[in-house]
């Protein structure tokens, strides 16, 4: 249902585009008084990849972890209020499916600690409220760019977020990860009229995994004693297409 609703929004959007393209071409380049505030909906597609700072076993480190980045989708609504000539204050809501993945190979340094190319495969739907300070340096309508950089809060959708293990002797392995998490962003916004492209990046700002868990009962011995450790941080690079009123 999440993914039908996402994928008709950014459908909107691109036939918004081509709508508004056609108009803004025949706008002369005057300066706008600025509104007190606008509204917008955008969509688009994300990069991610989750970094690892630490996957260890019995505290054992796995040696070279490969970080793999993977394609997702979101759609996103905005306010923004602008609150001087050039400066504006912008809280978001949107929702994201990111996916990525961690490759571990079966290397002799690894190979009492695994059963075979361990694989981290890793999907989310989040809910994320970015608030973010803009200042824009480019402001002749109808063209413009802005800078914009701020904090953002990202809600774990738990039922549907999934995160599966293979190549470990460990059997069930689960992760639990904080349902709040905290990241920086910093991006570029480009205007023609009423549509702009944004580009920006997320790095989150601390480890986003709990706790970690596997069934004892189930894993032979003596894998069935060891601790499982696993630090991540996400890193999120997306590019998006919009309508602002």
């Amino acid at each position: 249902m999440i993914k039908e609703v996402l994928l008709i929004l950014m459908g909107s959007g691109v036939l918004a585009v081509c709508e508004l393209q056609a108009q803004a071409t025949t706008t002369p380049m005057v300066t706008l008084r600025q509104p007190l505030f606008n509204v917008g909906v955008k969509a688009g597609f994300n990069s991610s990849m989750f970094f690892t700072d630490e996957i260890s076993i019995n505290g054992k480190e796995l040696e070279q972890a490969q970080n793999n980045y993977k394609v997702g989708y979101f759609a996103a609504v905005f306010c923004r209020f602008n609150i001087k000539k050039h400066h504006f204050i912008q809280p978001e809501f949107s929702c994201n499916i990111t996916q990525g993945s961690v490759s571990i190979p079966l290397t002799l340094a690894n190979s009492e600690l695994l059963s075979d190319n361990a694989l981290i495969k890793k999907k989310m739907t989040t809910f994320d409220i970015p608030l973010l300070y803009g200042y824009k340096f480019v402001d002749v309508h109808p063209y413009g760019m802005a800078f914009f950089v701020g904090p953002k809060v990202t809600w774990i959708w738990e039922r549907h977020s999934t995160t599966e293990f293979s190549g470990f002797h460990q059997q069930e392995i689960k992760e639990r990860q904080y349902p709040f998490q905290y990241s920086g962003v910093i991006g570029l916004a480009v205007n023609v009229s009423n549509i702009f492209f944004d580009f920006r990046y997320e790095i989150g700002l601390h480890n986003s995994i709990q706790a970690m868990s596997y069934n004892t009962d189930t894993t032979e011995s003596p894998h069935n004693e060891g601790e499982i450790r696993l630090r991540q941080r996400k890193n999120i690079l997306s590019f998006s297409v919009g309508v602002i009123f």
